[in-house]
């Protein structure tokens, strides 16, 4: 990772620059004209596709509670940055107009600003007055290719694009958080890191920016890490989380089945590979219901299965494709080797032969039960204890941020954005061009980031549990 203060065309390699020292935090007005990012989002404005004012657990008069405030205080600028990041997404690791973005939105704040050589990373170290621990919390920073169907009047204006996955709303929630820790620097007994990260949909961001140093970026290496992630499937405003595996691993595997092609009429003359790879698919199936314990998880599917190239020929070749879901490392290590048993012992039955490969993905996302607890006690006390719960049982979607929970200690949370009007279960989920938020759960998230690091910091780093 190269110390930069902006990045320059095309070379990130700048001098280290320290941000001057702005007056951030409460400072900022309720309700000003405008931000670098364009208006401020009025309440009247905000009710053209949503409800302002949804109900919210409320929390106690407590020092907590006052960071919920503070957040609401910096909402409309922090929802106009994401409306912002929302019209020009852009994916995978080269994000050179999002970058910009949270560079000039993080001007200002008296950071330690730092841009990646492989990847278009910002890090940001905001170090308190006095000595303490180190913690990151992280936002990731890419869209998705998916074609945006939501008539916003902020829509994707990349065609083919579109932050489906709620990238954008992390990103505007940590500059938040940035920028309400700044102002408290002077009683801040620590250092923060904010990781901002590209290539999360499928590019190992974390992993590199890890490789270029972002745990260390502080000077010290970081003793606990916190990232928040929207889920319109949730209700809007809960921050949901639990200790142990609470994402899977993601792997991607692919089947070639190899037979003997002819004419559709005499299938006898050949070695058809279709059905032979019909019936991998359904032993793979197998292989998961009969082959894992009910106390453990795991999802395979075939999501592509492809032969031939016209109706009166039988093609020499079958291949099928899919994902792998698991949640603990020796069951996704049997089942690497149960597809490839599989679909060797399928095709040779059928005197076909099949070559399996598997391309291992991201792995298990981890939480770490006392940072977990340490979050729960930190958002219970800024946001009210009943906007915190248990999520039930592991999600079986896969987040690289599972790179920096096994090397720190950490979690992950979730924040329910259900948009108003619509059951959870109903709304558009992550990944779908139709995907909306509650713009309000804007400044819950700041706040509970805020939160964690505060209670991570004043705490002398310890998580007990």
């Amino acid at each position: 990772m190269t110390p930069t203060s902006r990045p320059a065309d095309g070379t990130p390699d700048e001098p280290v620059r320290k941000v001057a020292d702005g007056a951030p935090g409460d400072a900022v007005p309720e309700a000003a004209a405008s931000t670098p990012y364009g208006p401020v989002p009025s309440a009247a404005d905000r009710t053209s596709y949503d409800d302002p004012a949804p109900s919210r657990p409320v929390a106690s008069a407590s020092a907590g509670a006052e960071l919920l405030d503070a957040a609401r205080r910096l909402a409309p600028e922090a929802i106009a940055l994401r409306r912002a990041l929302h019209r020009g997404p852009e994916t995978a690791l080269d994000l050179p107009a999002t970058q910009r973005l949270i560079l000039d939105a993080l001007d200002g704040f008296g950071l330690d600003i730092r841009t990646g050589r492989a990847l278009s990373s910002v890090t940001a170290t905001l170090t308190g007055a006095a000595d303490g621990p180190t913690i990151l919390l992280r936002a990731d920073m890419d869209a998705l290719p998916v074609t945006e169907d939501t008539g916003l009047p902020f829509a994707s204006r990349g065609p083919g694009l579109m932050h489906a996955c709620g990238h954008d709303v992390h990103m505007a929630m940590l500059v938040g958080a940035a920028r309400l820790l700044a102002g408290r620097r002077a009683t801040l007994p620590g250092r923060v890191v904010f990781m901002f990260q590209p290539g999360e949909e499928g590019h190992h961001g974390a992993r590199l920016m890890i490789e270029e140093g972002v745990l260390e970026a502080s000077g010290s290496r970081a003793g606990a890490a916190f990232a928040l992630h929207v889920n319109p499937n949730m209700p809007a405003g809960q921050v949901l989380l639990r200790p142990g595996p609470q994402l899977a691993a993601s792997d991607r595997f692919r089947v070639v089945v190899r037979g003997r092609g002819g004419h559709a009429s005499a299938p006898h003359t050949t070695c058809d590979p279709v059905p032979v790879a019909c019936e991998i698919v359904l032993a793979l199936q197998s292989a998961v219901t009969r082959g894992v314990a009910a106390d453990d998880s795991a999802v395979l599917s075939v999501t592509r299965l492809t032969a031939g190239t016209a109706t009166g020929v039988i093609p020499d070749t079958a291949e099928l494709s899919g994902t792998l879901r698991t949640l603990t490392e020796p069951t996704r290590q049997r089942l690497h080797e149960a597809i490839a048993r599989v679909a060797h012992g399928v095709a040779a039955a059928h005197g076909a032969t099949a070559e399996a490969t598997v391309v291992t993905g991201y792995p298990v996302s981890v939480n770490d039960p006392g940072m977990t607890a340490l979050v729960r006690r930190a958002a219970a006390g800024a946001l009210g204890t009943g906007a915190v719960r248990e999520l039930p049982a592991p999600q079986m979607t896969a987040e690289d941020f599972s790179y920096v929970l096994r090397a720190v200690p950490g979690a992950m949370a979730f924040l329910g954005a259900c948009p108003p009007g619509v059951a959870p279960h109903e709304a558009p989920s992550l990944h779908s061009p139709r995907m909306t938020i509650d713009e309000d759960v804007i400044a819950t998230g700041i706040a509970c980031e805020a939160a964690v690091a505060l209670a991570f910091l004043t705490g002398g780093g310890r998580l007990d549990g």
